[in-house]
């Protein structure tokens, strides 16, 4: 049977979190479903609520032993996971988790190899909070300048991929530089990508939210670095398949 892994990076998230596990946990896709906890070294309540939660989802709960941000967490989370698509889902309720089946179903069904979620798509309603919405559409224009690829919304957390894809990238980035950093990787790669439009809440920083300014300059140098200065030999392992490297190149 088909199987999707879903990596939650989680630091210091415990005043939603039981809630948020049930939702997850509940939650019905079309496939198996494994949940890929990795609890960035919270210094709040956050991993006993994880440990002494009672799942009926197939999962798997990893602690980082110091707190290194989410990038290293979802890196730690991709190399575990066991599932043919791999995404990411933040422990928190900005997103709408409901929306995973239909953003899923075309890599499943063999039409796409790739599917990120747009908050700037027509379709869903949602308000955004001005300041990240402009540093964000922002970030996303220099993005597509330098990768290539055309995106509406380059740093959304909602990102799946076909697991040997995801699984053969060398990632960098331990911080919020995961976002640019897996765009420029794939842009080098012979892949058919999707974007979808997708439902977003945002909370603010009272809530728990943990991105700042200082984080936006650090995508802007994350964007320039992994698409101009890397060299992509070093962006892929040698078990990539044959199949995504583009006639010509030396990926490898």
């Amino acid at each position: 049977m088909k199987k999707l892994s879903l990596i939650i990076p989680i630091y210091n998230e415990e005043s939603h979190l039981q809630r948020f596990l049930q939702e997850l946990d509940q939650l019905a896709v079309p496939v198996e479903k494994e949940l890929i906890f990795v609890d960035d070294a919270s210094t709040d309540g956050s991993l006993n609520v994880l440990k002494s939660y009672e799942f009926q989802s197939s999962h798997q709960i990893i602690c980082q032993p110091q707190n290194r941000g989410k990038g290293a967490a979802i890196g730690r989370g991709i190399a575990a996971a066991t599932g043919d698509v791999i995404g990411v889902q933040d422990a928190d309720f900005e997103y709408c988790m409901s929306e995973i089946p239909a953003l899923i179903k075309p890599i499943f069904e063999g039409k796409c190899d790739v599917v990120f979620g747009s908050r700037f798509k027509s379709g869903n309603y949602q308000v955004h909070r001005t300041f990240h919405y402009m540093v964000n559409k922002f970030l996303t224009v220099i993005s597509n300048f330098l990768s290539g690829l055309y995106f509406s919304d380059m740093e959304t957390c909602y990102k799946f991929f076909k697991a040997d894809i995801i699984q053969n990238v060398k990632l960098q980035s331990e911080r919020f530089g995961f976002e640019p950093e897996i765009t420029a990787k794939i842009a080098r790669l012979k892949i058919r990508v999707e974007e979808q439009p997708i439902s977003y809440f945002p909370r603010n920083y009272i809530e728990g939210k943990k991105i700042t300014w200082r984080d936006g300059l650090a995508a802007l140098w994350h964007i320039t670095y992994f698409n101009v200065f890397v060299d992509q030999k070093k962006c892929f392992l040698p078990s990539l398949p044959k199949e995504y490297i583009p006639a010509g190149r030396q990926l490898l």
